[in-house]
């Protein structure tokens, strides 16, 4: 009878509520300066203790959570051994202050891992599986590199097939460069242009939201015994960025390979910069976000992987990109606000020819090439630093796109959040 069609729409309607995928909401994030590589003030310090202290600082910053409702807490890192191995996202959750129920997990997909523990943690929201999680990233050049060095083991087999798979990510660049025509000068006009943006930006103090000062102690070695102390620092800004770069002087730098090939063109002043740090963005269920008044930043839209040739890793993006936008019927030109990782100026000068991305939109405060580049860390800083510049700049939507070691381009599509009336 009518009463009965009528319990069945209501049964019906019920289960297509409880089904409707979720929004995940980003609605905060931390990370450390970066410091460089070996001779910054992270060069004796452990991924749990960088990434603890940026995960404590972004669950501060969501005003309405508690650390005992984080669900899980996933990490990105690209080389997720010695001081940022043993599960280090695990580790850095209970350094924060998370209670044994948080769980946590680590992740590769190299230099998008940061990125992809973001999407992770958001992937977990919208499925149900967690009301609360945690996209993180962490990478300790210093403490890790000298080991990876001495115990990557190449598979003989496989590196017949696919020999650069083991390539250096450098190489890859000097491939992409010459195959396709991105110039040494506009390489480095590039590079001076990214400088001069991240120090405009330093100077606004247009990252200082982002930032969580981190006391520890480095490594000193004396330039004349050569007698190593250890000296007690606070990491509290970026310190790889050079503010006095200039097209003349960034010019005269010799090529990394040039010995190994006489036409290479990335320097040390047109690549990414080695350094250690940690990020973290808190991801949240939107409804809970919205009715807790959590302060959010923006929502995760839509996230594409692409693969490519391993010898030009660097076109990734412009594989993603078509793939991300597709999802989602939206063309380059919707888009307000683009991050694209500098891992070397030929990837995003690359991307914005092929892709017709106006470069005024792209990495608006500098990026990698200025402010340094911990590998499996710097997804989860972009994804941080475009939603707040995105809130500055009344923005709608940005992109986030890494090319990635292997020969792979991950992209994610963001909806900014209005910012919260001061």
């Amino acid at each position: 009878g009518t009463s009965r069609q009528k319990r069945w729409c209501r049964d019906l309607v019920k289960v297509v509520e409880e089904e409707r995928m979720r929004r995940a909401a980003v609605v905060s994030t931390a990370r450390t300066g970066l410091a460089k590589s070996y001779r910054g003030g992270f060069n004796a310090t452990h991924g749990a203790v960088m990434l603890g202290a940026t995960i404590e600082a972004a669950i501060e910053r969501a005003k309405v959570i508690d650390a005992s409702e984080v669900d899980d807490v996933i990490a990105g890192c690209g080389f997720p051994e010695g001081a940022t191995g043993f599960n280090v996202a695990r580790n850095a959750a209970l350094r924060a202050g998370c209670p044994a129920s948080t769980s946590g997990a680590t992740i590769n997909r190299f230099c998008s891992s940061g990125l992809q523990a973001v999407v992770n943690a958001a992937q977990h929201v919208t499925s149900g599986a967690a009301d609360v999680a945690i996209g993180s990233g962490v990478e300790s050049i210093s403490l890790v590199q000298p080991v990876v060095a001495k115990t990557t083991v190449v598979e003989e087999e496989l590196s017949k097939t696919w020999p650069a798979l083991w390539m250096p990510m450098i190489e890859t660049a000097d491939i992409l460069a010459a195959r396709y025509g991105v110039s040494r000068e506009a390489q480095d006009e590039y590079a001076v242009e990214c400088q001069k943006r991240t120090a405009e930006a330093q100077a606004a103090g247009k990252f200082d939201r982002e930032l969580v000062a981190v006391s520890t102690v480095m490594n000193v070695v004396d330039k004349a015994t050569k007698e190593v102390s250890r000296v007690p620092c606070v990491v509290d800004r970026d310190d790889c960025n050079r503010p006095g770069t200039t097209l003349e002087g960034i010019a005269k730098l010799l090529p990394v390979r040039v010995e190994q090939d006489p036409t290479a063109t990335v320097t040390a002043g047109n690549a990414s910069q080695l350094s250690d740090g940690a990020s973290a963005c808190v991801v949240m269920d939107a409804d809970l976000a919205a009715k807790r008044g959590a302060p959010v930043l923006g929502w995760l839209q839509a996230y594409a992987v692409a693969g490519c040739q391993p010898d030009e890793m660097g076109v990734g993006p412009v594989h993603a990109v078509p793939k991300l936008l597709k999802q989602v019927g939206l063309t380059v030109d919707d888009i307000d606000l683009w991050e694209i990782n500098e891992a070397f100026a030929c990837v995003p000068l690359y991307a914005i020819r092929e892709l017709h991305i106006d470069p005024a939109k792209v990495n608006v405060n500098g990026g990698s090439i200025a402010i340094g580049h911990p590998f499996g860390m710097t997804g989860s800083r972009m994804v941080g630093h475009v939603l707040i510049e995105g809130q500055r700049r009344k923005a709608k939507r940005a992109v986030v796109t890494m090319c990635i070691g292997g020969g792979m381009g991950a992209a994610a599509l963001f909806e900014v959040a209005a910012a919260a009336a001061a």
